[in-house]
């Protein structure tokens, strides 16, 4: 017994010479890549391109977070590195992809 199929349908002997559309086993295929485009794909490349342009944009004296949680404020922008400042006289050297968020000024020093 299915819901969704009446029991006479699912018996009945497929006419000769008629045959469904060649379209209608592609058609689910084609609307799930087409939601998780939309739920899964697309968002993800925009906030891979936001997280691109915020990186090219930063400055010195912007104060950042990184990836591993480490607040400071950036001394030394580099191609690929910056020169980050924890704590007076203590720098690290970070790649610049490794910066996930750029803080309001004013957050380092609330926070020491």
């Amino acid at each position: 017994m299915s819901f969704f199929i009446s029991d006479a349908m699912a018996n009945a002997a497929p006419i000769a010479g008629e045959a469904a559309p060649a379209w209608t086993g592609i058609l689910p295929m084609v609307i799930l890549f087409v939601v998780f485009y939309f739920l899964l794909i697309r968002p993800q490349q925009k906030k891979a391109k936001e997280h691109s342009n915020m990186v090219k944009e930063i400055a010195k004296g912007d104060e950042v977070v990184t990836n591993g949680g480490i607040l400071g404020k950036i001394r030394k922008v580099d191609e690929n590195f910056v020169d980050l400042e924890v704590s007076k006289d203590v720098t690290l050297t970070i790649q610049k992809h490794q910066i996930s968020q750029l803080m309001p000024k004013g957050t380092l020093k609330s926070h020491s």
